[in-house]
């Protein structure tokens, strides 16, 4: 006989916080690698709502193969990256690198396509190579970010959502050809089209897309109030300070590569903006890498980002079921 897996959680009844993540390790003399995890997966899955994200460490999950057979597992085949908003490249089927960022630059907090009318309702990262230095996936609890929102910030995005405005030209950001996949101009209008995103074709081949969301969201499963969103992540304030200053002064507002407003048109203030960001970092923990550890993340009880980092990070990404967010979808 085999010991269960092991958990390391903090108990919310005793007044302390939930662990972000939840680590669960293979029990003594229990087998390894994804095969191993199907035994686990309902327990997995409970500490995954409990919790908002699950790091599996000590599985033997020991390649990208492995990785894949995991995502399988735990949550059905791996989707297709729609609508980018962030260079990858594909390692294997729909097994993605990371954002493909410079080292020194920090990916804010943010939950994986909450801009568009679906999104992945579960995400995986998995450890090829940890990092030297840094280089943590930090973790936000988007219901305690919520919570601590300004009553009178939050009753403002309630009643009136977000906006995001996106240009897409030669010089700043990705093609619109690589976010929408296609050099049909007339299938980016009809895919805009079904998924709720305006779209305004530029000289030069440009493209503006404007779409309006909710900025709170109820769990599909739990029914929990979560701040489910990009509008903080796509600010232009969110950017780092000298970029910020230097994209105001060469463009029009309008032209910005990236831009978040309330979801009437309304500009929301950079001090708004700023609180929001504090909000975020207040929630923020962390985790050291270590290789062969696979991280599982309710994308909407969790917020994620990336830290700055040396040495040979490299963190395999997938996702997996499809949500719109209502109706346990």
């Amino acid at each position: 006989m085999t010991a269960g897996p092991s958990i390391s959680a903090t108990n919310e009844s005793s007044g302390q916080e939930r662990a972000l993540p939840c680590v669960v390790t293979p029990g003594q003399g229990e087998a390894k690698g994804a095969a191993s995890l199907e035994a686990h997966r309902p327990l997995i899955r409970n500490r995954l709502l409990e919790h908002g994200a699950v790091l599996l460490r000590g599985f033997g999950i020991d390649d990208v193969d492995g990785f894949d057979a995991t995502v399988r597992t735990l949550a059905g085949p791996p989707l297709t990256y729609h609508e980018r908003s962030s260079p990858r490249s594909t390692i294997k089927g729909q097994v993605y690198t990371s954002t493909d960022y410079p080292e020194a630059e920090e990916i804010f907090l943010h939950n994986e396509n909450s801009y568009q009318a679906a999104w992945p309702l579960s995400l995986f990262f998995y450890c090829v190579s940890p990092p030297t230095t840094l280089g943590a996936t930090p973790l936000a609890d988007t219901r305690r970010v919520l919570a601590s929102i300004d009553p009178e910030v939050r009753a403002e995005f309630e009643a009136r959502g977000w906006m995001v405005v996106r240009n897409f030209t030669e010089s700043f950001g990705l093609p619109w050809q690589q976010t929408f996949n296609t050099t049909d101009r007339e299938q980016v209008t009809a895919y805009c089209a079904k998924n709720g995103v305006e779209t305004e074709w530029l000289d030069g081949n440009g493209l503006r897309t404007r779409a309006r969301r909710r900025a709170v969201h109820e769990h599909p499963v739990t029914g929990e109030a979560v701040w489910f969103n990009h509008l903080t992540f796509f600010h232009v304030t969110t950017l780092a300070e000298d970029v910020c200053m230097g994209l105001r002064a060469m463009l029009d507002e309008e032209d910005l590569p990236t831009n978040t407003y309330y979801g009437d048109g309304g500009t929301i203030p950079d001090e708004v903006v700023a609180h929001l960001r504090d909000r975020y970092r207040a929630a923020s923990r962390r985790f050291d890498w270590q290789r062969g550890d696979v991280l599982m993340v309710d994308n909407m009880l969790s917020s994620h980002g990336r830290e700055p980092f040396t040495g040979p990070r490299k963190i395999a990404v997938a996702m997996a079921e499809p949500s719109t967010g209502e109706n346990g979808q």
